[in-house]
């Protein structure tokens, strides 16, 4: 008697140390150590990362350029029964340039329309090396008054009106020249005087200074290359802001 009953309590040992072992292991999945990198510390590293990533600078708009046909109502003070050109051989050029603020600008140039590549090329370049341009709109907007223009420091082109000092048509009149930062680069007589009081400190070349044009430089290089001539090579008196398709 006494045997059968300690070998049922053998058995009944084995069965309990054997349930025993099957909680352990159940237990264990939940007692195992979770990742070493918890998830609220790798979102609190990518916001980290966000807020001290240096953003990708914005890069300028390209140049652009359209040239359309301009309408008489366009040219109520420019243009005149009489002039050299008729106003259906002119055309506007829309394009960008670059200002003296530093941001990208739309301006406005009537030429004449056998010219109209030569400015797409010259100002795209211009615009690319970011050469600045104080502002660009038609001659009109002053009644045709090239004075008023030049004292606004109005970049310009199409004007029927005489030559400065002569009779004859100036090449603004055929739509075949443009004035470029005129205060910056004034109308200088031979002997050194020039008519606007804004403009008499920029009366000497070479010298410094945004949106100045210089001999050689690569505004004058640029309206070279497609066969425009700088009215400051002239003798005598000079004209730092005029280009004109063949001189003159």
């Amino acid at each position: 008697m006494k045997r059968v009953a300690a070998m049922a309590f053998v058995v009944l040992a084995s069965v309990s140390c054997a349930e025993s072992g099957a909680g352990q292991q159940a237990a264990a999945p939940a007692d195992r150590p979770r990742s070493s990198t918890p998830v609220t510390a790798t979102a609190e590293q990518t916001a980290s990362d966000r807020s001290t990533a240096t953003p990708s600078p914005t890069a300028p708009p390209p140049f652009t350029s359209k040239v359309s046909r301009v309408s008489r109502d366009r040219l109520p003070y420019s243009w005149r029964p009489g002039c050299p050109v008729h106003y259906r051989d002119l055309r506007l050029v829309t394009l960008s340039y670059w200002g003296f603020d530093g941001k990208p600008h739309t301006g406005e140039l009537v030429v004449r329309k056998t010219v109209t590549g030569d400015i797409e090329k010259v100002f795209k370049k211009l615009y690319d090396r970011r050469w600045p341009i104080r502002k660009m709109k038609l001659v009109d907007a002053y009644k045709a008054d090239d004075y008023d223009s030049i004292d606004d420091d109005n970049t310009s082109a199409f004007n029927c009106r005489r030559a400065t000092g002569s009779s004859n048509w100036s090449n603004h009149a055929y739509g075949e020249a443009i004035d470029v930062n005129p205060l910056e680069n004034p109308y200088v007589t031979a002997s050194g005087s020039t008519a606007h009081r804004n403009a008499r400190k920029f009366t000497k070349r070479p010298m410094k200074g945004k949106g100045v044009i210089n001999p050689g430089d690569r505004v004058v290089k640029t309206f070279a290359e497609v066969g425009w001539e700088w009215g400051g090579y002239w003798s005598g008196a000079k004209d730092y802001q005029h280009f004109s398709k063949g001189g003159g």
